[in-house]
C-alpha cells in the first residue's frame, strides 16, 4: 500500500539533524530507500495510485541515462520512432498468451468525452501488438528488412503494491522492436542488445550484472526465449535490470508480418523486443547508496561537481566569487553546480549534497585562496575516522585533477559493487544450503534438473526464484538441489535469489 509522506521541512535544521532524519540503511532498508527518494528530491507521489512525479533532479538523472543508452542504440543501427499509447482490445486479444500474461495489469479506456466507445482501448502495458500490426503493413519483401526501431515512451501496468521507480503504475522506458529475415539474424540482435545493456549498466551505472537466459516459467509472455541481466541490490535481493526477447515467428504469425524472400517464397519474419526502464534509477539508489543517502556514479550524475564557497563578510564573498568564476571556466566540460546560497551554512550544504549523491565537492574559502588551492572531497570516500577526506589541490590546473578524480570514482564504485556481489554469492549443493543462502539474502548458485515443478517448489518453500541461467556456468555441480535427479547439463547450474 503506497502512503503519501509529506516532503520534509528542512529549512533551519542543523546538518546533523538533516542526516539523522534518514532511516538507517542497515536496520530499515525499505524506509531508508523511500527517505532517500524524497529527501534527495528524486520523486514524489501524485494523487493517482502508484503514479509518481519525477522531480527535476530525478529526471535529469533519467535524461543522462537515456542519452548514454540512446547513443548505444544508434551506434548499433537503430532508429527512434513513436507508436500510439492506446491499443484496441481486438488487436491485443489476437495473441492469447501475451494478453493473458498482462491481463491483471491492463488499464482500459471505455469512454471518449461523453460517449461510450464501441471497443475498449488498452493503455499500453507493452507495445508488441500495436507495433506488430504496423510492421505487417511495412514489410512486403526481404528488401524491407531488417527493421530496427526503438521508442522512448511511458507504459501503464495497474500495480497493486507500488514502490518508487521499482514498481509504479506508470513508468518510463524504452522498448526496441525489430524484424529480421532469418532466425539467426534475430538471435544475433537479441544477444547484441543484451550486451548493449550489460555494457551500459556496468560502465555507466557502475553496477555489475549477470547475463543469462530466463527459464520457461520466467520468460516474457509469447516469447521463444528471454534473456536478462540480473543485478544484486544493497540488501542482497536481485533486480532484473533489462531484458531481451527472441520472439521467434510467434508474433509475426499472429499479426501477419510476412515477406517475399530472395527465392520468391513468402515467409513469416522473425522478431525481437528488448527494454529497460526507470527502475534502473531504483537500482542506482540501492546498489550505491549509504547511510548518508544517495551516491551517484559520475557518468550519470545530474551534477558531477558541486562548488561550495566559504566566506564571512562581503569582501571575502567578492574574492571567492571571483576565484570561482575562473574555476568554473576550468570545469566547463563537466556538469557543475555552484551553490552560492546565503541562507544555508557551508556544513549544511555539505550534508545536503552528500545526501543528493554528487560525486565530487570542491570547497573554497579565504584560507584556500591564500594558499592558491581548493579542497576536493569525494562522495564515495571516508577516512578511518568515518569522516569525508579533504585534499587540497592547486587552484590552477584543478580541471585536470577533477577529471582524474571523476574517472577514479566511476571505476572505484563499480569495483565496490562487484566486490559486494562476490562476497554475497554462495554455492549450494543441497536444499538446506540453498534455503540458508536465500534466507541470508544471497545469490545462490545451485544445480537444477530443468523441471518447472522443482523451480516452483523452491519458490514456495524459500521465496527464491531462478533469476536466470548464467552464460558462464562454472559453479555448483551435482544433482538437482530439490529433487536429487541429475542436473540439466544445458541449463544448470542456475542462480536462485529473492527479487524485487
Amino acid at each position: 500500500m503506497t502512503t503519501k509522506i509529506p516532503a520534509p521541512r528542512i529549512f533551519g535544521v542543523s546538518s546533523d539533524q538533516f542526516v539523522r532524519s534518514i532511516a538507517s540503511r542497515e536496520d530499515e532498508y525499505s524506509r531508508w530507500y523511500t527517505d532517500v527518494v524524497y529527501k534527495a528530491q528524486l520523486a514524489d507521489w501524485s494523487l493517482v495510485h502508484g503514479c509518481m512525479v519525477i522531480r527535476p533532479y530525478g529526471y535529469a538523472l533519467w535524461e543522462n541515462m537515456q542519452r548514454l543508452l540512446d547513443r548505444r542504440f544508434k551506434d548499433t543501427g537503430h532508429q527512434n520512432a513513436y507508436f500510439p499509447l492506446l491499443i484496441p482490445e481486438s488487436l491485443l486479444a489476437k495473441e492469447a498468451e501475451h494478453v493473458e500474461g498482462f491481463a491483471p495489469e491492463v488499464a482500459w479506456v471505455t469512454r471518449g468525452g461523453q460517449d461510450d466507445l464501441d471497443e475498449r482501448l488498452a493503455i499500453r502495458p507493452t507495445s508488441e501488438a500495436i507495433i506488430g500490426e504496423t510492421y505487417s503493413k511495412w514489410v512486403q519483401s526481404w528488401r524491407d528488412l531488417p527493421i530496427l526501431i526503438n521508442q522512448w515512451c511511458n507504459v501503464m501496468r495497474w500495480e497493486k503494491v507500488t514502490r518508487f521507480f521499482l514498481r509504479t503504475t506508470e513508468f518510463l522506458w524504452q522498448e526496441g522492436h525489430t524484424v529480421h529475415r532469418t532466425h539467426e539474424e534475430a538471435r544475433e540482435e537479441v544477444m547484441r542488445m543484451l550486451g548493449v545493456y550489460q555494457d551500459f549498466v556496468e560502465n555507466e551505472l557502475a553496477i555489475p550484472v549477470i547475463p543469462g537466459q530466463k527459464t520457461e516459467n520466467e520468460r516474457f509472455a509469447g516469447a521463444l526465449d528471454t534473456f536478462s541481466i540480473e543485478a544484486m541490490m544493497g540488501d542482497g535481493k536481485a533486480l532484473q535490470a533489462a531484458t531481451s526477447h527472441d520472439l521467434g515467428q510467434h508474433f509475426s504469425k499472429v499479426f501477419d508480418i510476412k515477406f517475399q524472400d530472395m527465392d520468391k517464397e513468402v515467409r513469416f519474419a522473425w522478431t525481437t523486443s528488448w527494454g529497460a526502464s526507470t527502475r534502473l534509477i531504483g537500482a542506482l539508489i540501492m546498489v550505491h547508496g549509504d547511510e548518508r543517502g544517495l551516491k551517484l556514479p559520475p557518468n550519470v550524475a545530474p551534477y558531477q561537481v558541486v562548488i561550495v564557497p566559504v566566506w564571512s563578510n562581503d569582501e571575502q564573498q567578492r574574492q571567492v566569487n571571483e576565484a570561482v568564476d575562473g574555476l568554473q571556466k576550468q570545469l566547463a566540460s563537466f556538469r557543475v553546480h555552484y551553490d552560492a546560497r546565503d541562507e544555508y551554512r557551508p556544513g549544511w550544504k555539505y550534508n545536503e549534497w552528500d545526501l543528493r549523491g554528487v560525486p565530487l565537492r570542491l570547497e573554497i574559502g579565504p584560507r584556500d585562496l591564500a594558499a592558491g588551492q581548493v579542497q576536493l572531497v569525494r562522495r564515495d570516500e571516508l577516512g578511518e575516522d568515518g569522516k569525508p577526506v579533504r585534499r587540497g589541490v592547486p587552484l590552477d590546473g584543478a580541471g585536470a585533477v577533477v577529471g582524474d578524480a571523476l574517472c577514479a570514482i566511476q571505476k572505484d564504485m563499480l569495483a565496490a559493487a562487484r566486490s559486494f556481489l562476490e562476497v554475497n554469492t554462495v554455492v549450494a549443493g543441497s536444499f538446506a544450503e540453498l534455503q540458508e543462502g536465500i534466507a541470508a539474502r544471497k545469490f545462490v548458485w545451485a544445480p537444477w534438473c530443468g523441471r518447472t515443478e522443482c523451480e516452483l517448489t523452491v519458490k514456495d518453500k524459500t521465496g527464491g526464484t531462478i533469476r536466470n541461467i548464467p552464460f558462464e556456468r562454472h559453479k555448483a555441480g551435482g544433482p538437482c538441489v530439490n529433487c536429487g535427479e541429475p542436473a540439466d547439463g544445458e541449463r544448470s547450474p542456475v542462480i536462485f535469489a529473492r527479487a524485487y
